[in-house]
């Protein structure tokens, strides 16, 4: 069974206020100093669960990416994942 959520153009414009503001109020709750948008935590998400070694097609489909190129950026910026990384010579 499907849900959808139909809005009209105003409805959407308030519902993305709000997102905007709320996303102001975590900040300064959390004494955030660099500027946050929700873009910023929907890419902090997704970055946070490839960390977690969450595979890369359903972080895809999580965020409603069609296309996993789009989804691929976040292999770049995680550097967690680098760090993580233990050599096989170290096996030896």
């Amino acid at each position: 069974m499907k849900f959808y959520i139909i809005l009209t153009f105003a409805n959407f414009l308030e519902t993305v206020e709000n997102i905007k503001k709320l996303s102001r109020v975590l900040q300064k709750k959390a004494n955030i100093k660099k500027n946050v948008h929700p873009h910023t935590l929907r890419h902090s998400f997704a970055t946070h669960l490839l960390e977690q070694g969450i595979d890369l097609r359903i972080i895809q489909k999580l965020l409603g990416h069609s296309d996993i190129k789009t989804t691929r950026i976040y292999l770049s910026v995680s550097n967690q994942l680098i760090k993580n990384i233990k050599s096989p010579l170290d096996n030896l």
